[in-house]
């Protein structure tokens, strides 16, 4: 292929170097929380020669800019990232801007849509700013695919799609899935996992990072390496991080999500309501505490210590992360007043007309509830408060005036009602 970045740039070392305790210790950083390394030998020797030559390992991280918003779910790389990064090592942060136009087949049943150049470039901005609020962008390397996807013309792609055979592409679980049920698969997305790993050519990548998910993606790159006669890379996979409701990956469609942008309180709020056996998942993948600082937090509890305090220490440290000290603070005071039946300090103001009106079509209109059967639903669950006492009545009409509705434990409203 005729680009610079296929040039054969990196040989096998023969010499099998000593692993110090920097390098043991480094070793333990990469592989804390980790699903999977591969080979984590073949990695431990390149932390050892990165240690004696001084050259720090070129980690890479590809994201589509699919999305505008950026959950904890996806921070969970983003942090091993950061974590790498602090040891010294180069991190790349490559926006799949090419890659993106194709779209991503990984654990999908069908065929998704690409996505247009407009929608692209929005997103890639807002990953970027987001994604700076775990790693140090002055260290951080920003990168866009199509710097050498889209040089590669026709004959370029050609050559790429030579490299590899369709029966290693079937091997992937999503595309055998479909072709053994009769679904649809479009030519080009076996492109996807070729220019994946590309990037990993292109970039010289020592390791690259993903979810279990993206592992097929990962070891393309791997093998494409070889075959343009680099070093290969490591792959280190990180786990899929459920959601609220401690079953499915957190997802905004199941709006089991807690968004990175998201006000500190209502951060917080999320945090305290997964269960106590979730919390030591959500420290090992989301928070930087050391893993001695973690161990004997879990020795705390284990000899009688409360989870809700170690639940606590998780919350503020996040909110802290993406806002502020400050934030955090602020977020536990409104946690505890709202766990005394208290009001928060930042209920939105409504300004309603009609009364008197039915409780469930005051809910609907105040954005309480997105729908009059949701505001039934509440109410039967005795999930409804009007200035603090409990609504049982779906029949019950509101009179004028001005107060606070309440739905479930984190939504308020102080809704002014005029005829």
């Amino acid at each position: 292929m005729e680009t610079s970045s296929a040039t054969p740039t990196k040989k096998a070392t023969a010499t099998i170097l000593p692993l110090t305790d920097r390098v043991q210790e480094a070793l333990a950083v990469a592989k804390r929380g980790a699903d999977e390394l591969l080979i984590e030998s073949e990695f431990a020797q390149k932390l050892a020669r990165s240690e004696q030559s001084g050259v720090p390992l070129r980690i890479k991280l590809g994201l589509d800019p699919t999305a505008p918003d950026l959950h904890l779910g996806h921070t969970v790389v983003l942090n091993k990232m950061r974590q790498l990064q602090d040891l010294g090592h180069q991190v790349i942060f490559l926006i799949g801007d090419f890659t993106s136009m194709i779209g991503d087949p990984s654990g999908r049943n069908v065929t998704r849509p690409p996505l247009t150049k407009e929608q692209i470039e929005v997103n890639a901005m807002s990953y970027f700013a987001q994604a700076s609020l775990v790693l140090d962008p002055s260290k951080t390397e920003i990168r866009y695919n199509s710097e050498w996807c889209d040089p590669l013309g026709a004959r370029g792609m050609i050559q790429l799609a030579s490299r590899y055979t369709v029966a290693r592409m079937m091997e992937r679980d999503d595309f055998s899935k479909r072709f053994k049920s009769g679904t649809p698969i479009s030519v080009h997305e076996f492109l996807y996992p070729l220019m994946q790993g590309y990037d990993s050519v292109a970039l010289k990548a020592d390791l690259e990072l993903g979810g279990t998910d993206q592992k097929f993606n990962l070891l393309v790159g791997r093998e494409l390496q070889k075959d343009y006669g680099q070093e290969p890379q490591c792959i280190l996979t990180m786990p899929l991080l459920e959601g609220l409701d401690g079953v499915d990956k957190m997802s905004k469609s199941k709006n089991n999500y807690i968004g990175i942008t998201e006000p500190g309180n209502v951060m917080f709020a999320k945090i305290m309501s997964i269960s106590d056996l979730m919390m030591w998942k959500y420290f090992e993948l989301l928070s930087f505490r050391s893993i001695a600082d973690l161990a004997q937090l879990k020795a705390d509890i284990a000899g009688g210590g409360n989870p809700r305090d170690a639940k606590v220490a998780l919350a503020q440290e996040i909110v802290a992360r993406f806002h502020s000290k400050q934030a955090a603070d602020d977020a536990l005071a409104d946690f505890v007043n709202r766990s005394k039946g208290g009001i928060p300090d930042d209920v939105p103001d409504v300004a309603l007309a009609g009364a008197p009106l039915a409780i469930a079509q005051l809910l609907k209109q105040s954005g309480l509830c997105p729908s009059v059967s949701e505001a039934t639903r509440m109410i039967d669950q005795g999930g409804v408060r009007l200035d603090g006492a409990v609504i049982s009545d779906k029949a019950v009409k509101i009179e004028a005036g001005t107060f606070v509705l309440q739905v479930g434990k984190r939504k308020f409203a102080r809704v002014t009602l005029s005829a």
